[in-house]
């Protein structure tokens, strides 16, 4: 080698060698390779034809890699299933001369973007060309028509009044965020003629700033302070200030919180609010985030609150027609909550992953109308192969130390079931919650989307058919049902929320008994009925549909698994000083036929009937079935906090109800049950 190759080997450590003792015809390959880059257009000619007798063989090698074999440099590149004739390596080597690698600098991502994508194909957006530039057709702008006239019973747009309301609200806050900098300013020896020109601004993120919110939603907002203001003023100081304020109510703090937030009821509107530190002296109002050395030497908690706005401007950045995206995202979001799948903390997809898995539909087919958008969602996803994440650009590193989701390096990432990748540095995994029984029950919505869908498109359904509820309770005939208690609203409030961070836990535990099949957990939220109300105490429910294999003799004993879960937050609810007196958590084991005792008649009686006139309709009975797989049914009001935990490890632990019981007669004559057995405990045993 000489000493050009040895010093692009010290610059490079992942540099090719071409005289590394290789296989002969894979150094031939190359060279081959390196010839087609040549201008010479006889060496290129006679290269491309010896690298067509080769590929065959390149791409039967390429069929036994496995994800821990892949090039550090060709890793996405294998797994995206793009270019797979030109990559065989391994962790240490690779056999491809690389000019950059594909996490590479951000001006390497720029040049590369510039030179390769721009150039070579100009209709290429995020990771893959277009699947159709198609422009839409009378009838899709039809259905895209109707598809808004149908939206709006649900009450997915707002009116200028009330959008308003909203700019009026966060002006107000903005005044407060001001006066606040400014008087710590003032209180920290800095002259008022400079405090108050420090600056301090509210930025907003998720839904509303996406443009998608809908009537009565919540803001996402962001609070960045100058260097000299930090976390402890904003849980403090601010805090105290907001106190003040007759518009705000329910105001609570969550300093420690993975992302730390105060929550707010301001003048009507419910409000998230993150706090960030810049190391800058002064905040101006023209401060852009999206610059990427903002983040140096910043803690992770300041990153984590920002990466909320970047990567919001960062999705709108990357569609190629923001208004067909928004019209599509509402239709999408209003489907997912209508089906129960809309909640990243229960292993569900939260707001930010049903706007990325839009946002590469439209860049799929960035042309369409949001009809046609509507169908292609369920088409791609319906048939995605996962664990292949999702991409909207292409990756890149920074190195400003912050870890980035990155399977060739970090082991953990390799177990992640559903990877939707947030598009700007440093890059996360949106959907890390999500359980095999929640990627099954998702799975199965997007399959039965699909089939309404071609439906609508052909004009044989309605779009309204597509934001039926489904019937939950009638898809299963075992259920767990969590009952959280608290002593007062307050407390309820915040033991509630405690409870939802933890139920993904339980899920992925039921999930580990070999005889559970699925464990479908139903992100709406029930108040206990009257009759078993006891006064002064706060009561919320939440129920988890069991599916179990077809076993005969089948006897599944859940003490352990619930005794576990409720153990473990009790013990979170400790450490944190949380628990409080009156505070209760109890998960019972309960049968169809007794979630009278659980829910209102109404409910259950409205729920049959929408089964028998649905099953009376008949001509989609096997689509309706798989459409009815995930039921919500509690007011919208209690979504947000309607992902809850419910503890009690002595009643899990109380044993021996009924335990002769035979399972096959006890659903509404469902003899054709295959789960026969004793049945012990009601609270921890299911047969």
């Amino acid at each position: 080698m000489n000493n050009e190759d040895n010093q692009q080997q010290k610059n490079n450590p992942k540099a090719i060698k071409i005289d590394k003792e290789n296989d002969d015809r894979m150094n031939e390959m190359v060279k081959i390779l390196l010839a087609l880059k040549e201008d010479e257009a006889e060496e290129r000619e006679e290269s491309g034809e010896r690298y067509k007798l080769m590929r065959n063989e390149m791409n039967a090698k390429l069929d036994t890699i496995t994800t821990d074999s892949l090039c550090v440099n060709c890793y996405e590149f294998l797994i995206l299933g793009i270019h797979r004739e030109l990559f065989y390596g391994d962790e240490n080597t690779c056999y491809v001369p690389h000019r950059e690698k594909m996490w590479s600098s951000q001006q390497t991502l720029i040049n590369n973007q510039k030179n390769d994508l721009q150039q070579n194909n100009k209709h290429t957006l995020g990771m893959t060309s277009a699947i159709s530039l198609a422009s839409p057709k009378l009838s899709d702008l039809t259905k895209t028509t109707e598809l808004e006239e149908a939206l709006k019973p649900f009450d997915v747009f707002e009116s200028d009044q009330e959008l308003n309301h909203r700019m009026v609200i966060l002006g107000k806050l903005y005044s407060l965020v001001k006066k606040w900098i400014k008087d710590v300013s003032i209180a920290r020896n800095m002259p008022e003629s400079v405090a108050k020109n420090v600056g301090g601004k509210i930025y907003t993120f998720g839904s509303y700033r996406l443009g998608v919110h809908s009537k009565g939603a919540d803001i996402d907002a962001l609070c960045v302070a100058p260097r000299h203001i930090d976390r402890s003023d904003y849980f403090t100081s601010f805090f105290e200030l907001l106190k003040q304020q007759p518009e705000v109510t329910d105001l609570r703090a969550v300093e420690e919180a993975f992302v730390p937030v105060i929550k707010m009821n301001f003048d009507g509107i419910e409000i998230d609010m993150l706090f960030a530190q810049l190391l800058l002296k002064e905040i101006p109002d023209s401060m852009d985030l999206q610059d990427d050395l903002l983040l140096k030497n910043l803690d992770q908690r300041c990153v984590r609150s920002l990466n909320g706005c970047r990567v919001t401007d960062e999705i709108l950045r990357l569609v190629p027609n923001i208004d067909n995206f928004r019209l599509t995202l509402r239709a999408i979001k209003l489907w997912a909550k209508r089906h129960g799948i809309y909640s990243n903390v229960l292993g569900y997809l939260g707001g930010v992953s049903w706007a990325m898995l839009v946002a590469r539909t439209c860049q799929l087919y960035p042309n369409a109308a949001p009809a046609t958008l509507v169908h292609k969602f369920f088409l791609v996803f319906s048939q995605w192969k996962w664990p292949q994440p999702i991409l909207l650009k292409q990756p890149f590193n920074v190195n400003l130390g912050f870890p980035v989701w990155d399977p060739r390096v970090n082991v953990t990432d390799r177990y992640h079931l559903m990877p939707i990748i947030t598009p700007a540095y440093p890059q996360q995994n949106s959907t890390y919650n999500v359980s095999q029984s929640t990627r099954t029950v998702m799975m199965e919505e997007f399959k039965a989307g699909l089939a309404l869908t071609d439906e609508i498109m052909l004009g044989k359904q309605t779009w309204d058919k597509l934001f039926e509820r489904p019937l939950f309770f009638l898809k299963y005939k075992h259920f767990i049902v969590l009952l959280v208690y608290s002593g007062s609203t307050e407390d309820h409030l915040e033991w509630c929320g405690l409870v939802e961070s933890k139920v993904r836990l339980l899920i992925v535990t039921l999930e580990r008994n070999q005889h559970i099949k699925l464990a479908h957990i139903n992100p709406e939220s029930f108040n206990q009925v009257e009759a078993h109300q006891e006064p002064n105490v706060q009561c919320t429910l939440w129920f988890i549909g069991l599916e179990f294999t077809k076993t005969e003799n089948l006897n599944v004993d859940l003490t352990n698994d619930i005794q576990q879960f409720t153990e473990t937050v009790i013990r979170h609810a400790m450490n944190i000083k949380m628990l409080k007196e009156g505070m209760k958590l109890e998960a019972r084991h309960v049968r169809r036929r007794e979630l009278h005792q659980y829910l209102a008649p109404s409910f259950l009686k409205r729920e049959r009937k929408v089964s028998t006139t649905s099953n009376r309709n008949g001509a989609e009975v096997g689509q309706k079935r798989s459409l009815d797989s995930a039921e919500s049914a509690s007011s919208n009001k209690r979504l947000r906090m309607s992902e809850e935990f419910e503890e009690n490890s002595n009643s899990s632990l109380s044993c021996n109800e009924d335990s002769n019981s035979n399972i096959s007669g006890l659903e509404e004559n469902t003899n054709t049950s295959t789960h026969t057995a004793e049945n012990p405990p009601s609270q921890a045993v299911c047969t």
